[in-house]
């Protein structure tokens, strides 16, 4: 069984999980914090706003089942990506759209993909989703993790906004 680490930040990361986390190949999906100047921040000091981390998710998984391409494309189907400032209620630095990349290939992948999009004509806004060389990640606290598990209620709540933007843009044809 062969392993890859992929990191994706889109918004909060109780809403990014789940649709990894359904797909097949996928071994774990991490809520976290990265991009910032604190080493192992708390919640509390990534939502202040002054350690300059965004949340975000660590997906280990086998690239023979799944490939870092299709996740990337899992990913633009899971945020707004003209959206610079915060993903749907969730507003803020903490909360900015980013690929990570660990590599050349991985860059040049979501470059592509991210043009791809752009070309598309889907949005009529730039796609201004950051691709940027991965930085340390570190993980939430256990309540964060499988939230959308471990409080269904309070998940679906939260990933509304989402989902609708999601269904709107993604599957309305």
């Amino acid at each position: 069984m062969s392993e890859a680490k992929a990191i994706f930040a889109g918004g909060c990361f109780w809403c990014m999980v789940h649709p990894f986390d359904q797909q097949p190949g996928i071994h774990s999906v991490i809520s976290g914090y990265t991009d910032g100047h604190v080493v192992n921040p708390t919640y509390e000091q990534v939502c202040s706003g002054e350690t300059g981390h965004t949340e975000a998710v660590e997906i280990t998984y086998d690239p023979s089942i799944i490939s870092y391409e299709a996740l990337v494309e899992i990913y633009w189907q899971q945020t707004d990506p003209t959206d610079a400032f915060g993903q749907f209620q969730d507003r803020g630095d903490s909360y900015r759209p980013v690929i990570f990349y660990q590599n050349e290939e991985e860059r040049l992948i979501a470059e592509k993909s991210k043009q791809t999009l752009q070309d598309s004509g889907r949005f009529n806004e730039p796609i201004v989703t950051e691709i940027k060389p991965v930085a340390p990640f570190y993980v939430a606290e256990d309540y964060h993790q499988d939230f959308y598990k471990k409080d269904p209620l309070r998940y679906k709540a939260s990933s509304g906004p989402r989902e609708k933007f999601v269904k709107d843009t993604w599957h309305a044809e």
